[in-house]
């Protein structure tokens, strides 16, 4: 069955995987828990957690159930994976390719059988400029060791906050986006290359021509007229794809008080 992107899901399937960009850990724990009692994801993303590694609330989160590991840094990096039941396996916390970058934008762990990649690809702008140059190297990077990974043959889901906004289908006006780091050519294409690669975009394959919006900002009542952004993808390597049953985007999340400017998004996988 197929669940409507614009509910929260309360039916289980085998295995639950959310991506959430929290805009800040602690300042938006509240929230965080309140998501976590309702939807009961399996394993969980976290982005932008905003807290370095000594700050981030652990006892919290497993008071609520879940199993964590993290990669913190303070300002606007940090990711985390969480799960139920198990503690994520950890594999790697940053990408290979660059030995001097710090920025804490990627985690990677074994849960039930699945290589979970959480990522927090950087926005770039302004465009041109060192920030959009640096945002290029770590997305090749990123492509590279997506490569190694097929190669694996493990099934991967590689979920986050990519920064990418895909096709005009993905922005609300998307003319005004077109200088914009998230949009440029040379970022769409590259996301292009990484799903030739066999990748394949677990929203769009459950909804192929449906507008949805996965980032609302703050300001102009952008979430009240759903003038969003899908910034937030799943990626599933050819082992899920017949494994996937539903997929979605938490919305009443983002209309909470004092919510992130994005909504958790979501897949649901059978067993094998």
């Amino acid at each position: 069955m197929i669940i409507s992107k614009h509910q929260i899901s309360s039916t289980k399937a085998d295995m639950k995987i959310a991506t959430y960009n929290l805009n800040g850990v602690n300042a938006r724990l509240p929230v965080l828990l309140r998501w976590l009692e309702m939807t009961i994801p399996d394993v969980v993303c976290l982005q932008e957690m905003k807290a370095p590694d000594e700050k981030f609330p652990e006892q919290a989160i497993a008071n609520a159930g879940y199993h964590a590991i993290w990669h913190g840094q303070k300002s606007w990096n940090g990711v985390a994976i969480l799960a139920r039941n198990e503690k994520p396996e950890e594999v790697r916390r940053e990408l290979p390719g660059e030995p001097e970058d710090d920025q804490s934008r990627y985690l990677e762990a074994k849960v039930n059988g699945i290589l979970i990649g959480c990522l927090y690809l950087p926005n770039g702008n302004p465009a041109p400029g060192p920030k959009f140059d640096y945002k290029l190297r770590w997305f090749t990077r990123f492509i590279a060791h997506a490569a190694d990974l097929l190669s694996s043959d493990t099934p991967v889901v590689l979920a986050g906050d990519y920064n990418v906004i895909p096709t005009e289908l993905d922005a609300y006006k998307p003319e005004r986006w077109v200088e914009d780091a998230l949009f440029r050519p040379e970022i769409r294409s590259a996301f292009q290359s990484l799903l030739a690669q066999g990748w394949t975009d677990a929203i769009r394959n459950v909804y192929p021509n449906e507008i949805i919006y996965t980032f609302f900002d703050y300001f102009r009542n952008a979430f009240g007229r759903n003038a969003g952004l899908r910034i937030d993808h799943f990626l599933l390597s050819p082992h899920l794809d017949s494994r996937l049953v539903a997929a979605g985007v938490d919305r009443t999340a983002r209309g909470w008080e004092k919510t992130s400017d994005h909504a958790p998004v979501w897949i649901e996988l059978a067993d094998e």
